[in-house]
């Protein structure tokens, strides 16, 4: 990965995108065979030595105020940042930023009594305990979070929960879950929305059962299904007021869905690199494949793809830390950006042949990882729904769309 200072951007953004790209570039690409091996003593040591370097680097844990140990430089430095992390699958987690835990992270700052972050955020920004959502439910739609079934029901000072989850990520092995739950008790006449609360759920809590761990792509993952059998917890235990967790979800989705994006686009970038040297190296019918127009026509399309997706990333971000209303971007970002990164590694997959389906490059877990993008955090169909709405939504009013902001 080779980059430069970008002329138009602050010097402190350079600083941040090129101190991240020695890392990556020295410490972890190089390393990533042995960065696999969770389990070897050896990749536990070298990850230790990294996160140690990015530390001392001023580099650590972009998404979360300084006042937290992290970078606190919002959304679109953030982005910057990202695009160079994201050539590596192994970077985020190097760097402080390891889902789900960060996405929690920032549920607990911003509705977390004093009590819980001690409790809960600050070890785990200290990599002491680890954590995991649970929201998606198998018999409930994930594109309609009203229709969770999942109830928790007062009983004195506590919390009895029951229901089953599925695609609770990173359930073995955390020491606590967030749980989107029913609340029938909850104050006001908001409708569905209303009546919804997270909730801290200790993973050794009574009644929390991991069924199973969901193949993915026929493969071992750690998105599990659990089941909640009158799990008792304190209400004291619950994340903000009492039917807050529909608002809390939307902010945790949609900052979750932009970071998707920004991981997208360094994933597409190091695919085109991969895709653009593999056609000057590789022979074949008489020259070398960057001749034929075909591939020509790749790198072209590619190019296009990448450049669209990275600017609509950056644009977003802005929007956000402008305080704009973001949602119809997000949703457009969340159609766009999964399907061009599928385009991209699929070219980048047909150019390198047999190879790019083979475990020889990070093709082929791109691939797999941006067909799914396009289900998680909201299929795409619902979020041109909402796009349509939210446009129409103006002309009724007697406006017109702005692309403008």
């Amino acid at each position: 990965m080779q980059i430069a200072p970008i002329p138009t951007l602050d010097p402190e953004i350079n600083q941040v995108r090129e101190g991240t790209a020695n890392i990556v570039n020295r410490y972890i690409i190089p390393n990533e065979e042995r960065l696999g091996d969770y389990r070897s003593p050896e990749s536990q040591q070298l990850r230790l030595e990294i996160q140690d370097n990015v530390k001392k680097a001023g580099l650590w844990a972009p998404h979360l105020p300084q006042e937290y140990g992290g970078m606190g430089i919002g959304f679109m430095k953030h982005a910057y940042m990202n695009e160079i992390l994201a050539w590596s699958p192994y970077s985020n987690s190097l760097f402080g930023v390891v889902a789900p835990d960060s996405g929690n992270q920032t549920i607990l700052i911003k509705y977390g009594t004093e009590e819980q972050k001690k409790q809960w955020l600050e070890p785990s920004i200290r990599g002491e305990i680890r954590s995991c959502f649970s929201m998606t439910e198998p018999d409930a739609p994930g594109s309609s979070p009203y229709a969770i079934q999942t109830r928790a029901i007062r009983d004195g000072d506590d919390w009895v929960i029951n229901g089953r989850k599925w695609f609770t990520s990173g359930a073995v092995g955390a020491a606590f879950a967030i749980v989107m739950c029913r609340t029938e008790e909850a104050d006001g006449d908001g409708g569905v929305r209303e009546k919804m609360t997270q909730i801290i759920v200790p993973t050794d809590t009574p009644g929390f059962n991991i069924v199973r761990r969901i193949p993915v792509w026929g493969h071992d993952s750690n998105h599990c299904e659990i089941e909640y059998k009158n799990v008792r917890v304190p209400v004291t235990n619950q994340l903000g007021r009492t039917g807050s967790g529909h608002q809390a979800a939307q902010d945790r989705l949609g900052a979750g869905r932009v970071f998707h994006c920004m991981n997208s686009v360094g994933q597409m970038w190091r695919a085109f690199d991969l895709m653009v040297k593999r056609a000057i190296d590789r022979e074949v019918h008489g020259g070398k494949l960057e001749t034929k127009q075909f591939i020509q026509g790749f790198i072209a399309d590619s190019y296009i793809d990448i450049m669209t997706a990275r600017l609509m990333t950056i644009h977003t971000a802005e929007v956000i830390d402008n305080g704009q209303d973001p949602r119809t971007i997000i949703s457009a970002l969340k159609i766009y950006v999964p399907a061009a990164f599928e385009r991209v590694v699929d070219r980048a997959i047909q150019v390198h042949g047999a190879m790019g389906v083979s475990g020889d490059t990070p093709l082929s877990g791109m691939y797999t990882g941006a067909r799914t993008l396009r289900i998680a955090d909201g299929p795409d169909e619902v979020h041109r729904i909402l796009i349509a709405k939210n446009v129409l939504n103006k002309y009724h009013a007697g406006d017109n769309w702005d692309f403008g902001i």
